[in-house]
């Protein structure tokens, strides 16, 4: 295993950036509040990223505590990455970066990847008070734990139990909530996302 680089400098930032600021980290974060995650999985959602860089990059990820890594019982059987808690504490870091880079996206570009669950986080600082949303965009469904201090933030797919709301919407308006462009409720009022459920979430956005 390589040494890590440092910059040297006494300061804190540069610190973090010793652990963190190497390309693709911060992203295998992002796939990793989903909970657990097999290789395979995280090498398809990182769509651009070499195996050989993936690979290394875990290795420093699990060298500075900031994920492990566990084999599944039979029958999965295979070997999973999920963050530890010290890792789970850059999720602010991340709505972070996501917010203030939210005014950089723009329109997609024809090259852009995108994945469904991607839209998580930057939704999930517009979702007041708590509980479990199933989101629906014509590119793929996700969930996730509005509110939740600990375990996964969100997960791709289906919600695993009933949720407490269910919003269908197109990925521009999702992306436009998520850069504070418009407000959800605003979006709910004017019928560009639909609502079911009956959980608190789902109607303080009805009622708002």
């Amino acid at each position: 295993m390589s040494p890590r680089r440092s910059y040297d400098q006494y300061c804190s930032a540069a610190r973090a950036l010793d652990v963190v600021g190497d390309r693709w980290t911060l992203l295998i974060v992002r796939e990793l509040l989903a909970g657990p995650r097999r290789y395979t999985d995280l090498h398809a959602d990182l769509p651009g990223v070499s195996t050989d860089v993936l690979a290394s990059r875990l290795k420093d990820m699990e060298r500075d505590g900031l994920t492990t890594r566990r084999r599944l019982p039979p029958p999965g059987a295979a070997y999973v990455y999920e963050l530890t808690g010290r890792g789970r504490e850059l999720l602010p870091v991340l709505q972070a970066l996501g917010e203030w880079g939210a005014p950089l996206l723009g329109e997609r570009r024809a090259t852009d990847a995108v994945r469904a669950h991607w839209f998580a986080l930057p939704l999930s600082r517009a979702l007041e008070g708590s509980g479990l949303v199933e989101v629906r965009l014509e590119e793929g469904e996700f969930h996730l734990w509005a509110g939740a201090e600990e375990g996964p933030v969100y997960g791709d797919g289906p919600a695993p139990e009933e949720p407490d709301a269910r919003l269908t919407f197109d990925a521009e308006t999702c992306a436009a909530v998520g850069r504070g462009e418009l407000g959800l409720r605003d979006a709910v009022r004017e019928g560009r996302v639909e609502v079911l459920g009956e959980g608190a979430p789902a109607k303080e956005l009805r009622e708002g």
